[in-house]
């Protein structure tokens, strides 16, 4: 099993929201077994128990921080002053599976290393209908998001020196 996982998040039934499995379905290829690539979807419980099983990890996701969409964010929750921040559109469970992981990290547990590759949305279609598929500025940061995940693997797999992100 590979020290890294590279773990995609959301519901591609919803727009914008598809970004993480995009992105790590694209990942899937290119990482080979330099670290396990999944599309956890909404499934937070099993993110949470692929997590305790990774040194380090990468999540894919989509949050709100005031950008233009497509605007692309390296976020390191550890540091962030409310977890909640990072993943707050997912509501209480990828939250808590958030803050779960960071406060591992902080106690020696695995993840020991966690990085949030994000995108700032457009759009999340319709309530009731939803969308599929991503909109034209998030589906352009797509391979942006794939660079510089294969960096921050590269990173925590002590294969290159850190990068400043942010």
């Amino acid at each position: 099993m590979s020290a890294v996982l590279v773990a995609g998040v959301g519901n591609l039934f919803l727009g914008d929201d598809g970004f993480g499995c995009e992105v790590a379905r694209r990942l899937a290829s290119r990482l080979g077994a330099r670290a396990e690539v999944r599309d956890f979807g909404i499934r937070a419980l099993d993110l949470k128990y692929a997590l305790e099983r990774h040194a380090h990890a990468v999540v894919i996701d989509v949050t709100r921080r005031g950008g233009s969409p497509g605007t692309l964010y390296v976020l390191d929750p550890a540091t962030e002053e409310r977890v909640s921040d990072v993943v707050a559109h997912h509501g209480m469970v990828a939250t808590d599976v958030v803050q779960w992981a960071v406060e591992r990290g902080r106690q020696g547990d695995n993840p020991r290393a966690l990085r949030i590759v994000a995108c700032e949305p457009e759009s999340f279609g319709d309530e009731e209908e939803g969308r599929l598929g991503l909109s034209d500025p998030v589906a352009a940061s797509v391979e942006g998001a794939v660079r510089i995940v294969e960096d921050l693997v590269a990173e925590l797999a002590g294969e290159k020196p850190c990068t400043s992100w942010g």
